[in-house]
């Protein structure tokens, strides 16, 4: 299969067509009945010969040129519905049957019920301008109305999300006006599979009532089902502790699908190069050292502890908190008695065997350096984050 994707150098058009890519070159593997050979990126510096080889050629179309920041309001029906004409044109010049994707917006469906702009009036004429091609063509025309969109675009643009988090991760100042204000948000990956969906015939169709999607199997229309309806509090309250994770060590709740999971990922693509590094506090002494990576909040916490040769460090048992400790490199000997029964066990552990031992709770339990010369270096995780207050720690010889 041969695609051509128009505006491929917006946000949507450069996800599109490297994920397009890693199926060309079997990277990405989760869709095996896909099979892409060509792909044609057609931009706004792109010449007209292009666009003849590429129409004739494609068997699957994607248009997502269009305009929404234009220095004239003009512009919008140039961009939105006009190159539409063009393109549609050179593929009925060529005789293609290529099905069509359309880029539109919520905003086409605001016409004539809630309120006017020259930007939902553009959206609208592409609509109904591909709609007429597919029927007068017999060619499958997909149009989606997508809502706001959340991936890494030019902040101060046109997306209060990339603004959000530009301004945030490079702390630059930035202006909530209403933290009240309610938005839908279709995530930059979830609508990529969406197009897979749709180059697969898999696509989810609609209509609308008012701006709702209302699923219909013979939908006039199609639309990709995961969005978020967050508020610009919510948004900015996440980025705040996002920002703040450096310092407090602190991973703030990211259940996986959730919106916070995915704005964390988007946040992190605006941090500059020079924070992608950040120190740990090292709490150092005789024997070695103890740092803390990271604390969840509901997951416990993750820390190394380095041993000098021939060191023994622990010698205390917890009454309810448990631990795993991983040998990553060196030699140990990790004891553990249970304080009620006196039974004792004892493993020999290394960083040429990676392995995993439970501290459980009511035993006590330390760790040797076998060493007379090389540091152990252990991987600590513990099932809740210290709390100075309640420790739940006491010392106990093994």
């Amino acid at each position: 299969m041969n695609i051509l994707v128009t505006g491929a150098k917006g946000m949507v058009g450069k996800a599109l067509v490297e994920n397009l890519k890693n199926v060309r070159d079997n990277k990405y593997r989760i869709r095996p009945e896909l099979r892409i050979k060509g792909i044609y990126e057609y931009d706004i510096d792109s010449t007209d010969a292009e666009l003849d080889d590429y129409c004739q050629k494609a068997d699957f179309v994607f248009n997502l040129a269009g305009v929404n920041r234009p220095k004239d309001n003009a512009e919008f029906m140039q961009g939105n519905c006009g190159f539409g004409e063009k393109l549609l044109g050179t593929l009925k010049k060529y005789g293609s049957k290529a099905p069509v994707m359309l880029s539109s917006s919520i905003q086409a469906s605001l016409i004539g019920r809630y309120g006017e702009s020259d930007y939902g009036k553009s959206k609208l004429a592409g609509e109904e301008l591909f709609f007429r091609y597919g029927e007068e063509n017999g060619v499958k025309v997909a149009v989606y109305r997508f809502p706001n969109l959340m991936g890494h675009s030019r902040p101060n643009y046109n997306s209060a999300v990339s603004t959000f988090c530009n301004a945030v991760a490079n702390d630059l100042p930035f202006t909530v006006n209403d933290r009240s204000s309610v938005v839908e948000l279709l995530y930059i990956d979830d609508l990529i599979e969406g197009m897979f969906d749709l180059l697969e015939g898999r696509e989810k169709r609609c209509d609308y009532d008012g701006l709702t999607p209302v699923e219909k199997d013979d939908g006039k229309f199609c639309y990709v089902p995961l969005t978020y309806t967050v508020t610009l509090g919510e948004i900015v309250d996440l980025l705040e502790q996002f920002k703040a994770q450096h310092k407090t060590q602190m991973m703030p709740s990211i259940p996986d699908g959730s919106f916070a999971k995915k704005l964390y990922s988007l946040y992190l693509t605006y941090l500059p190069p020079t924070q992608f590094k950040y120190p740990l506090k090292m709490n150092s002494d005789h024997r070695g050292s103890f740092t803390t990576v990271l604390k969840t909040l509901d997951h416990g916490q993750f820390s190394v502890n380095i041993s000098k040769p021939g060191v023994t460090k622990g010698q205390h048992w917890h009454n309810s908190k448990w631990e795993l400790f991983i040998v990553v490199a060196g030699r140990a000997r990790i004891e553990e008695r249970n304080i009620y029964t006196k039974e004792k066990v004892v493993f020999e552990v290394s960083g040429a065997k990676i392995e995993a031992v439970h501290m459980i709770p009511g035993w006590a339990h330390n760790i040797i350096n076998l060493s007379d010369c090389e540091p152990l270096v252990t991987l600590m995780w513990a099932n809740e984050v210290f709390d100075s207050g309640y420790p739940d720690t006491f010392h106990e010889p093994v």
